[in-house]
């Protein structure tokens, strides 16, 4: 006679096999999840054991400006109270989370967000160990920065192909949430190719209701046959905490920029002077696009290499080297993380029929934030500005892409779009020129910008 609780075990077994099987976890892993009929209840444990070495705990120490009452700005006031003419910035600690990714270099992923404006940054391991990494480069639009530290046995995560995710795939999620420590959270992949978090980034974010919380930047996002598929970054919640939304950074996109960063030390972005637009279904009807799908171009830039490869004001854009282009954002996406100077393949779609268009990717100019870091600037991301844009302010300068809430760039009064024509009289004709002068870090800069048409002089303390 079999007894209940057996049958129950027995159910429970096979119908973990037949998951486990069917979310492609290795065979190995299937033998050790599922013992056998004697044995344990079905666990993740043996996967874990081999991948949670990888992730590690990032305490970072950073500065920033002290709370100024408006008083301390009045020369006549600092002087009868005997008061300094600024205030020593206050020190603010912080965690996250990082992922071993390059064990013989010591390179380490995480969230740009975590290291921004960082003084020290200290890395600890799952057995304990705590190692000052150095950072090696930061990107604020993708929310990705890369970590080095010095270390023997260190154990490294393998990195998977986050292109083959699919709605309704396991996941696992590894990371430091509110510094306790080394936590996972599992789920499954809700949504693919997500944007809209932040307009002024590179985004196509994995959606998973895997409970990530604030401390989680920077960790895993893990396949249950334990492959690296993303980076956890960001939450959407009304209080802050977990409800089942949260976001990570495509592995494939996080390599691009790693690679990036390990050789410049920023990511240098390519440009092709175009800008686009989705298909919608009404523009698709009054250009008779039909069902066609892709990125509609709205405007070419004169000199640009769209200009110089042929494309014009109407054509969409269908693929980029064979692969399909589902929209604006996804076109945006891959032309901004293509190193300058490679070449694509455009596929374009025009009254005439298809056509394939190759163009060369030229520099866009970009600064990594982390550069511009304990300078007036710091927080804010800056490109050379195109010929368009130059054109049309009448001057050479620098324009401001994204600033982060909350930063210095922030809270001196910059903006996105803000052209930088002077600094402290000093003519900005290129991103080089940013660093040239604030690399003394001056106590007060004179900026001079062209906003919205009009000239202004913005004096940053």
């Amino acid at each position: 006679m079999i007894r209940k609780d057996t049958v129950v075990r027995r159910t429970i077994i096979v119908l973990w096999a037949a998951a486990a099987i069917a979310v492609g976890l290795p065979s190995a892993a299937i033998a050790q999840a599922v013992p056998g009929i004697a044995g344990q209840l079905p666990t993740l444990a043996p996967v874990l054991e081999r991948v949670t070495p990888a992730v590690v705990n990032i305490s970072v120490i950073s500065e920033t400006p002290a709370a100024s009452n408006p008083l301390y700005n009045d020369p006549f006031f600092r002087r009868f109270f005997n008061l300094p003419d600024s205030l020593p910035p206050q020190q603010r600690v912080s965690a996250g989370s990082g992922v071993i990714v390059d064990a013989a270099r010591g390179h380490v992923l995480t969230n740009h967000h975590v290291v921004a404006n960082a003084r020290e940054i200290a890395v600890t391991l799952k057995d304990g160990r705590r190692l000052p990494a150095e950072l090696v480069g930061s990107d604020q639009a993708t929310d990705i920065a890369l970590l080095k530290v010095q270390s023997r046995n260190l154990v490294a995560l393998e990195i998977g192909d986050s292109d083959r995710l699919k709605v309704g795939d396991y996941v696992v999620a590894i990371g430091n949430p509110f510094g306790l420590g080394q936590t996972v959270t599992s789920g499954i992949v809700s949504a693919l190719g997500r944007s809209g978090i932040n307009n002024e980034g590179y985004e196509d974010f994995i959606q998973t209701d895997a409970s990530i919380n604030p401390g989680n930047s920077g960790g895993a996002l893990v396949t249950l046959d334990g492959k690296l598929v993303g980076i956890n970054t960001a939450i959407l919640s009304p209080a802050g905490g977990n409800i089942g939304i949260g976001f990570a950074v495509p592995s494939n996109m996080a390599v691009t920029v790693m690679s990036q960063l390990a050789a410049h030390g920023e990511v240098r972005r390519g440009r092709i002077g175009i800008s686009i637009q989705d298909v919608t279904p009404d523009l698709a009807g009054a250009l008779g696009l039909g069902d066609l799908r892709g990125a509609v171009i709205a405007n070419v830039e004169s000199g640009s290499p769209a200009e110089r490869a042929g494309l014009r004001v109407g054509d969409v854009v269908t693929a980029i080297d064979g692969r399909a282009v589902v929209g604006s954002t996804d076109l945006r996406n891959r032309i901004g993380l293509t190193p300058a100077g490679s070449d694509v393949r455009l596929t374009v779609a025009r009254n005439d029929g298809v056509r394939e268009i190759r163009i060369r990717i030229e520099a866009g100019g970009r600064i990594a934030s982390s550069r511009l870091a304990g300078t007036a600037f710091a927080g804010a991301s800056v490109r050379d500005a195109s010929r368009q844009e130059a054109q049309e302010s009448g001057s050479d300068g620098v324009v401001v892409d994204s600033v982060t809430p909350g930063s210095r760039a922030a809270r001196a009064g910059l903006r996105p779009g803000d052209m930088i024509l002077a600094v402290n009289r000093m003519p900005v004709t290129s991103v080089d020129d940013i660093s040239r002068w604030t690399s003394d870090r001056q106590a007060t800069l004179a900026v001079e910008l062209s906003r919205n048409g009009g000239r202004l002089l913005l004096i940053i303390r």
